[in-house]
């Protein structure tokens, strides 16, 4: 089954904090893409781009442009999870 996100809030240095349909709480550090996937540097070079994290129709991606996201499963798994 593919994680539902409920919600999502940018935080600060580039950190999400998403909640899941199951209430389950995650903080995923985007810095790691950013550094390793060439297509992600621009949420650093673009000023603000970052905060305007978007959430699809779906509600199991999260995206930035047409060329940055995010899919549930992966920040589901590779998040740190918050109380």
């Amino acid at each position: 089954m593919i994680p539902r996100i409920k919600s999502i809030q940018p935080l600060e240095n580039f950190v999400l904090l998403v909640e899941f349909d199951d209430g389950k709480k995650v903080e995923y550090d985007v810095k790691d893409d950013i550094n390793t996937l060439a297509d992600f540097r621009v949420l650093e070079s673009e000023r603000g781009l970052f905060q305007n994290v978007q959430l699809d129709s779906s509600r199991t991606c999260v995206y930035w442009t047409d060329r940055v996201d995010l899919a549930s499963d992966i920040i589901w798994e590779y998040g740190k999870p918050v109380e």
